[in-house]
């Protein structure tokens, strides 16, 4: 099953196992509103750390929301998602977008094909972090670029819940971790990358936000 536990709101148990049913993202970011708002600043903010990297690898991209607005920003470019779900991909395809089916821990790409990797919202989700942080890493070209986005449970819990957005603040997460800057921090530095920058978004300090946006690269 890779390194991938799952996303959801809806859980069941298959031969003991948790077996998950996402909420449709598109479906989610069709209704607007403040989280839609959210949604494109969160990528605007990650997006403007991109600069002239040709080859692009959206690590998990889901039904293709971010896939889809880092090809209308940057065209021309070698833009590639990968996601575990198929169900995930074939939304994607449906858009016309570039994705294939893949595991975070065994990305089927050749050493060093990437200038720039996103990484949004995936680690929060894996079983095995360490394993697809060092398969990024491997597929990064020396000095090649990651942004990894993870976000504040405890945070988004409260935020929907005063938005009374009662569905998505009591369905269960999926993730098998809660992460913290400084604990991301130490994981990325292990496997060789070196850490530009840490965002707390949308506030300055990480107890008031819903992500943190780490900016590394692949050490030379």
């Amino acid at each position: 099953m890779g390194c991938w536990l799952g996303a959801a709101p809806l859980v069941h148990c298959q031969r003991g196992l948790p077996v998950t049913f996402p909420l449709l993202q598109r479906e989610q970011y069709g209704k607007g509103g403040v989280g839609r708002w959210y949604w494109d600043y969160r990528d605007k903010r990650t997006m403007s750390y991109i600069g002239d990297e040709k080859n692009i690898l959206d690590v998990g991209c889901g039904e293709g929301i971010t896939l889809e607005k880092i090809l209308k920003k940057f065209p021309g470019r070698n833009v590639v998602g990968v996601d575990y779900s198929r169900e995930k991909v074939q939304i994607c395809k449906q858009h016309r977008l570039p994705a294939h089916s893949g595991d975070a821990c065994g990305l089927e790409f050749a050493d060093c094909s990437f200038d720039c990797c996103l990484f949004l919202e995936v680690v929060e989700h894996l079983l095995d972090p360490e394993k697809a942080l060092k398969e990024i890493h491997r597929v990064l070209r020396k000095g090649g670029l990651l942004l990894l986005i993870f976000p504040n449970d405890f945070l988004f819990k409260f935020a929907r819940l005063g938005f009374l957005k009662f569905q998505e603040a009591f369905s269960p997460s999926g993730h098998v971790r809660q992460w913290t800057p400084s604990e991301m921090r130490k994981a990325l530095e292990k496997v060789g990358f070196e850490i530009q920058e840490v965002v707390c978004l949308p506030f300055r300090f990480w107890w008031l936000s819903l992500h943190c946006l780490i900016v590394a690269r692949k050490g030379v």
